[in-house]
């Protein structure tokens, strides 16, 4: 499993291949954490400058091209509408600017110390794949759950068969001596009121999904939730079910910074961020995908981007790992996960067949998502404590784990609380404790002072 022979018939280790994953597992290795921004630009030249500056952030980085939204959903002909009339589109239209361009976009930026991942949120992902193979990439993320039940209304079904093909492709890389990494985003399933539990089943699934068809460079996701105790439980629990599960595979977890609604002041901004960045240093997570103050307003700058970078890098670098449950202890979100994906498992060995079963029968079933292949018996709250809990389990299998459920009504008002629980929390918060002096980048300006150097508009988050 550790080897392959590529058409040059010498065989080449996983390391000798090197690539994404293995970037950040040295980087691990050697003491640090890898943080990544979400930015994406229609402009090439705009890119690049994005890419340049993300490389030279003070921090251990990797590169991101996040695609537009014509992109995401196929609609090849309103982009050519929208770059013909020279309008800015909300990422990089990768299949549009074709690979000839995106490789002179790359050129002399993207390199072993320097890695890029293509991020999209699309259902229907063969042109993407497609492109970022002939432009020479080999790092994306996705799957056919994550990336088809928020975003729209393509079949689940459809997505399945989709991300088994896109995934068996993109694992011929392997056949020519590259390792392609596929990031899995089911731990961010809508971004907020999913109890951790299900987002630690559906990462640990897709990521399952991808081994089934050949990927064995894999990163399993987690989004910073409603509170830091629950959020280690669940990433304590990811690791143990990657560990227990893929045992052949190179596999690390990405934490995604708080992906609901956003605090509104930069201080409140600064730190949530804060607090996912000391979440990823005290999980072992090796690598974090940042946010930044506008998130609440509109797009980020690319200088805005590469602060919130800087000051995640500094406030891990000041922060200490934590010691997780043992092997043998059974936190509480580790035996919910573990049921759900055990049911899930069970239910076909075909591991595609067995995640569409699995939301035809509720055993997965994500509150609040209106999905029409998704039951929707399920609800969440957050409890005086600020921890996710069940409130309706609908039927997922876990009425002899799950104690204590309390049914109730969700008014919209209800609703728009929850939903605002962490932005109210966080603006409303005392200062950080870290000294915003002691945070500065290679220009020397403080990271919460930084002036945009970038329209604003000009990427995605």
């Amino acid at each position: 499993m550790n080897e392959i022979v590529p058409s040059s018939g010498r065989a080449v280790s996983r390391r000798e291949r090197g690539g994404f994953g293995d970037f950040v597992l040295r980087t691990h290795a050697s003491g640090g954490l890898v943080v990544q921004p979400r930015m994406g630009f229609s402009d090439p030249d705009e890119m690049r400058t994005g890419l340049i500056a993300t490389k030279e952030a003070s921090a251990t980085t990797v590169g991101t091209l996040t695609l537009d939204s014509y992109t995401r959903v196929g609609d090849r002909e309103a982009a050519r509408r929208a770059l013909r009339a020279g309008l800015r589109l909300n990422g990089y239209p990768i299949v549009e600017h074709g690979a000839e361009l995106t490789r002179l976009v790359l050129n002399g930026v993207r390199g072993p110390g320097f890695p890029v991942q293509v991020r999209h949120g699309s259902a229907t992902p063969l042109n993407i794949f497609a492109s970022l193979i002939e432009a020479g990439l080999d790092a994306t993320e996705g799957g056919p759950v994550s990336y088809c039940l928020p975003y729209g209304r393509v079949p689940l079904a459809e997505s399945v068969r989709n991300w088994a093909r896109c995934s068996e492709i993109f694992a011929r890389l392997r056949e020519t001596g590259r390792e392609p990494h596929l990031e899995t985003f089911g731990g961010c399933m809508l971004g907020q009121l999913c109890p951790p539990s299900q987002l630690v089943a559906i990462s640990v699934l897709e990521a399952l999904f991808f081994y089934r068809y050949g990927l064995r460079s894999l990163s399993a996701s987690y989004a910073q939730q409603t509170d830091p105790a629950q959020d280690r439980e669940a990433i304590f629990a990811l690791r143990r079910l990657c560990a227990e599960l893929l045992p052949e595979a190179d596999w690390h977890v990405v934490v995604y910074a708080y992906m609901g609604v956003y605090p509104t002041t930069p201080e409140g901004s600064y730190k949530l961020l804060a607090r996912a960045a000391e979440l990823a240093v005290a999980t072992h997570s090796e690598r974090l995908i940042v946010k930044t103050v506008a998130e609440a307003h509109r797009i980020p700058t690319v200088a805005e981007n590469v602060a919130a970078l800087e000051y995640a890098a500094a406030v891990a670098a000041m922060a200490r790992p934590a010691r997780g449950p043992s092997l043998t202890e059974d936190t509480q979100t580790y035996v919910e996960a573990r049921t759900l994906v055990n049911a899930v498992l069970n239910l076909d060995p075909d591991i595609g067949r067995a995640l569409l079963r699995a939301f035809q029968h509720g055993y997965l079933d994500i509150p609040y998502c209106v999905h029409p292949d998704n039951r929707g018996q399920t609800r969440s709250y957050i409890d005086g404590d600020g921890w996710l809990r069940w409130a309706e389990i609908g039927s997922l299998p876990l009425s002899h784990v799950v104690k204590g459920t309390q049914p109730r009504a969700m008014t919209s008002a209800g609703l728009l609380d929850a939903l605002s629980y962490v932005q109210r929390k966080f603006d409303g918060a005392a200062p950080s404790a870290i000294r915003r002096n002691d945070l500065r980048g290679k220009s020397g300006h403080m990271m919460l002072a930084r002036s945009p150097a970038v329209n604003p508009g000009s990427g995605v988050s």
